[in-house]
């Protein structure tokens, strides 16, 4: 498995540099969940860190990436089928009179 050196920006990783390994198309994950164990024993905290770029690339080379502290986590994702209905109704209906 191929892995390339990512920094993380943020948090209580901010400033470390670590191996992560690369997926079927050369990108790292979109997200990095890090499991910190409770000393006392309760449930683990899990840390999670977004990808994003890193910034400008040399022109013909991949982009380098990034991952940056979420603190409120991963928001959740739903499919998204051409049959699904949106999550808020459009403004300026037919019957609205401020639209």
């Amino acid at each position: 498995m191929k892995s390339e050196d990512t920094p993380f920006e943020g948090g209580p990783m901010d400033g470390r540099v670590l191996p992560v390994l690369l997926g079927i198309t050369g990108h790292p994950p979109k997200t990095y969940r890090i499991p910190v164990p409770d000393p006392d024993g309760g449930p683990d905290t899990v840390l999670v860190y977004r990808r994003v770029p890193r910034g400008p690339g040399r022109v013909g080379l991949s982009n380098r990436w990034k991952y940056e502290y979420a603190p409120e986590g991963v928001p959740s994702r739903r499919l998204n089928w051409p049959w699904s209905k949106p999550d808020a109704t459009p403004r300026g209906k037919p019957d609205d009179a401020d639209g």
